[in-house]
C-alpha cells in the first residue's frame, strides 16, 4: 500500500500565488514573476511552458515589466515603491500570513524605536529579506542557536521568526536570549499550519515502514520537514521526482507513506506516488 500525506503540499499562500499566475497566463498570455514563485523546479518548469517569466531584482530596473506577480514570500517597502516609479502595475500576492507579520514588524520598527529587532530565519532567504525590509535594513537575523549565543545586545529585544521556521529551534532560540538579556518580547509567528504539520508528519511517519518525501533542494521547509521524517523514521529518503526513487528502498515493504514541503505541487506526489506502487509490484513479481 502506498498512501499520500493528505497534509502534504501547497500551503495556503503557494495555492493562492500560483491561481492567481494561473489567471495572469490566462487573460494575458504571458506573465512575469519577480523572484521564483515557488521553491520547486519542476512546478516552476510547468508555469514556464505556460508562459510565465521569471526576474529577479536587475532585471525589473533594467527593463522594467508592464505588470508584475509578487510571490507568497513577499517584498520588502523598496520594491513597491521602485515598481510604482517605473509605472510596474502589482499583482500582489504576498501570503496573508507572511503580509500580517509584515504589518507586526513595521508598527514595532516605528513605534519603538529603542528596541532592537531580531528575526530567527533563513539568511537570504525571500521572506526574511521582506521581513527586514520593514526594518530599512535595521533587523538583526539569526539562523541558528549558535548565532543567538554570540549575539551582545543590552536593550530592549522583539523577536520574530520567519513563517516556515523551525518552531523548536525558534524556541530554543527565544530561551538562549532571554538568558542573556530578560527584556526579550517573544512574537509566535511561525505559521500555525507549519506549525502543525510537524506532529502530523510525525504520526504520518510512524505509521509507514517507509516515507517517501518529495521537495527540491532550494525549499528550506522542504529541508525542515524532511528532517523531521529522518529523525522520526529512519527509512525516510528524499525525492525531487520520480527519477530519484530506488526500487531497493522498497524491498520486503508494502506500506510506503509519501509526503512533501509546502512548496510541493499535487500532481508531484500523485507521479511519485504510482511509480512507487510501481516499483513495488515490480519487487514483487
Amino acid at each position: 500500500m502506498v498512501e499520500i500525506d493528505k497534509y502534504a503540499g501547497f500551503c495556503f499562500g503557494v495555492t493562492k500565488a500560483i491561481t492567481s499566475a494561473e489567471n495572469e497566463l490566462s487573460k494575458h498570455g504571458s506573465a512575469c514573476c519577480l523572484g521564483k514563485i515557488v521553491h520547486n523546479q519542476k512546478e516552476e518548469n510547468r508555469l514556464e511552458k505556460l508562459g510565465l517569466h521569471t526576474i529577479d531584482r536587475n532585471e525589473m530596473l533594467s527593463n522594467p515589466p508592464s505588470r508584475m506577480l509578487i510571490r507568497a514570500h513577499g517584498e520588502p517597502p523598496s520594491t513597491y515603491a521602485e515598481a510604482k516609479r517605473l509605472g510596474i502595475t502589482v499583482v500582489d500576492e504576498t501570503c496573508p500570513v507572511v503580509l500580517k507579520l509584515q504589518e507586526l514588524i513595521a508598527q514595532k520598527f516605528h513605534n519603538d524605536p529603542d528596541c532592537q529587532i531580531v528575526i530567527f530565519g533563513k539568511k537570504g532567504h525571500a521572506e526574511v529579506n521582506g521581513l527586514v525590509g520593514q526594518t530599512d535594513g535595521n533587523a538583526i537575523v539569526v539562523s541558528s542557536v549558535e548565532e543567538a549565543e554570540q549575539l551582545n545586545l543590552n536593550g530592549k529585544i522583539a523577536l520574530f521568526s520567519q513563517t516556515t521556521a523551525d518552531y523548536l529551534m525558534y524556541a530554543q532560540v527565544a530561551e538562549v536570549l532571554k538568558r542573556k538579556n530578560g527584556r526579550v518580547d517573544v512574537h509566535e509567528t511561525v505559521c500555525g499550519s507549519v506549525k502543525n504539520r510537524i506532529p502530523r508528519l510525525q504520526e504520518f511517519c510512524r505509521m509507514h515502514d517507509v516515507i517517501v518525501f518529495v521537495t527540491d533542494d532550494a525549499s528550506s521547509n522542504g529541508r525542515m520537514l524532511y528532517e523531521v521524517c529522518r529523525s522520526t523514521n529512519p527509512k525516510s529518503y528524499f525525492v525531487t521526482d520520480v527519477a530519484d526513487l530506488k526500487a531497493e528502498w522498497f524491498a520486503g515493504c508494502n506500506d510506503v507513506g509519501v509526503s512533501g514541503a509546502n512548496s510541493t505541487p499535487s500532481w508531484l506526489l500523485e507521479e511519485v506516488n504510482r511509480k512507487c506502487e510501481e516499483l513495488i509490484k515490480n519487487n514483487e513479481d
